[in-house]
């Protein structure tokens, strides 16, 4: 077995345990999990696709759930009233599925498409304004070495100018 030990890292790190969690269980959730086969292709810095291939199912068949950090597409098939069909080889995997997709901070879905036996999810990285870098220009003004204070002194001991 391949197991990933976390146990130095979590030590020494504050507030990492989300992601180390995510990276033990993956690993354990994952060794059996390949259907329906996916792609998830990154198209720019914030957007993705993911693409799911699901064959022979429907759009009602399929649920698509966004919740924190968590997208979930389960496959639900639909029972026909052709069960007593007599099949000689059964090669298209018809079965009914679970896909979990875990998400980054401030990835959201934001359009669903099926076509040609393919789902394909758009996704998009939406950072709030507060949490992006800023640029902080230099100035020439030294109020932020005073204290508040000072600031309040030194800007009502100013006397206007007469004009004149």
């Amino acid at each position: 077995m391949n197991r990933l030990d976390f146990t130095p890292y979590r030590r020494t790190t504050v507030g990492f345990d989300r992601l180390f969690d995510l990276l033990e269980n993956s690993n354990r959730n994952g060794q059996n999990e390949n259907y329906p086969p996916f792609n998830i292709e990154r198209l720019s810095e914030d957007d993705y696709v993911i693409t799911i291939a699901v064959a022979g199912f429907k759009n009602d068949e399929i649920d698509i759930t966004a919740q924190q950090n968590l997208l979930t597409v389960v496959g639900q098939k639909n029972i026909d009233g052709n069960d007593n069909r007599d099949f000689l080889h059964i090669g298209i995997a018809n079965r009914n599925f679970e896909r979990r997709f875990q998400l980054a901070d401030y990835v959201h879905v934001t359009q669903a498409d099926m076509a040609d036996g393919l789902l394909v999810i758009r996704l998009l990285r939406e950072v709030p304004d507060a949490l992006k870098p800023r640029k902080i220009e230099v100035g020439g003004s030294n109020l932020i070495e005073q204290s508040d204070d000072q600031k309040v002194a030194k800007i009502s001991s100013k006397k206007p100018k007469k004009a004149g």
